[in-house]
């Protein structure tokens, strides 16, 4: 042990007296390590995100599809649904978009029902009448609109459509309520401009969820124009969406890994007179040829582990802290009213094992190959040069 530890001491000297090669490294490698750390913190912590809003998602929802395009469901097709055995409710929904030209921005509009139970009041209540709406945390922050003020909708027909503020609401995630306003149902119906007698989609609670394929089933031979979603479906689409996302952002920055690559294995595999003549000088006073490779081997993970260690902070800085301003409109999607993106903090030692093995390992091999050739060759010939 204490001749590694030896070894290990003059493999920190020998960087010590190279410090702009050694720091210069560090910097590119650690940034390198920062940004690809910080795509996938981030797309783990938006997939979590996702996950905590669909748990108290329904099992399933039924939309009905002509043409291949999403059209409103009738209201019969609920009743039909409430018979099917193992179905413990069908709830209509209505909901939809609205673009607000002023801040350039699109609203989720939705019919207020037990569905929405999972809204905290900030202040005021839910509305009652048609007069009357709530909005979330991040509409009330753009507008300025608090409970008591007013706000005017752009509706089905392009008419502006005023609305009396009686509440502002939150979620356990942000993601699902900060471009929220709700109405009641009758009126997010008329507002949104939906046929009499349909709805949106509707959501069926089913009491045991191994017959959640089994119903849905069931739906589509009733009903041939409707289109049964899973909750698991809804969790396999965010998926797929994340990783493309992640792999876009990824190739974007290909080109910084190709520039990193190229500059490790430059500098790793081209020692210079001085490195080739150190070694040549260790040679000749006794050094082994292993206890030559041992001080590379030590060279090259100081140099990874360092980079490794400061290029994982700053992402987890980045993505935790900083709620990784520079990533997340390209990852969370078209609205502009992001909620401020406040993940917890969550690692996956799967991840951190990846990234230092894709790093780490080439690296030091980069380093120990050409000392391995300096340190086979003659003494005599390599300190002459």
């Amino acid at each position: 042990m204490r001749r590694h530890l030896k070894l290990l001491d003059f493999a920190l000297a020998s960087l010590r007296r190279r410090p702009l090669k050694s720091w210069g490294l560090v910097v590119v490698y650690a940034f390198t390590v920062a940004v690809v750390a910080s795509v996938l913190l981030l797309t783990r912590a938006i997939r979590e995100e996702a996950a905590q809003i669909l748990v108290a998602a329904p099992e399933l929802t039924v939309q009905r599809v002509v043409g291949g395009r999403h059209e409103p469901i009738p209201l019969s097709y609920g009743d039909a649904i409430r018979g099917l055995p193992g179905v413990m409710g069908v709830e209509a929904r209505f909901w939809g978009y609205t673009y607000d030209a002023v801040t350039d921005s699109t609203i989720t509009v939705m019919g207020a029902s037990e569905g929405l139970q999972g809204l905290e009041m900030i202040e005021g209540r839910l509305p009652t009448t048609a007069t009357e709406c709530a909005v979330g945390a991040g509409v009330a922050e753009m507008w300025g609109a608090g409970t008591g003020g007013e706000v005017i909708l752009v509706d089905a027909e392009s008419t502006g459509v005023p609305y009396e503020v009686v509440g502002v609401f939150r979620a356990p995630s942000e993601m699902l309520t900060n471009d929220l306003v709700t109405m009641t149902s009758v009126e997010a119906a008329v507002f949104l401009g939906l046929p009499d007698g349909t709805a949106t989609d509707l959501a069926v609670r089913i009491a045991n969820p191994n017959e959640v394929d089994t119903v849905a089933a069931k739906i589509k031979r009733a009903h041939p124009d409707s289109r049964p979603i899973t909750r698991s479906e809804v969790l396999r689409t965010y998926d797929a969406v994340f990783h493309w996302r992640s792999g876009m952002m990824l190739a974007v920055f290909s080109g910084a890994l190709v520039a990193f690559a190229i500059l490790a294995w430059d500098k790793a595999t081209g020692l210079s007179a001085e490195e080739r003549r150190e070694i040549g000088i260790l040679k000749a006073i006794g050094w082994d040829t292993a206890d030559v490779l041992e001080l590379k081997v030590w060279e090259g993970l100081t140099i990874s582990l360092t980079s490794l260690m400061l290029g994982l902070i700053a992402a987890m800085v980045h993505v935790f802290v900083l709620g990784a301003p520079l990533l997340v409109p390209v990852l969370r999607g078209w609205s502009v009213l992001f909620p401020e993106l406040r993940p917890a903090p969550f690692v996956d030692p799967y991840m951190l094992f990846a990234i230092a093995f894709l790093t780490v390992v080439p690296y030091v091999a980069a380093t120990v190959a050409p000392s391995w050739k300096a340190a086979i060759t003659d003494p005599d010939e390599v300190v002459r040069g």
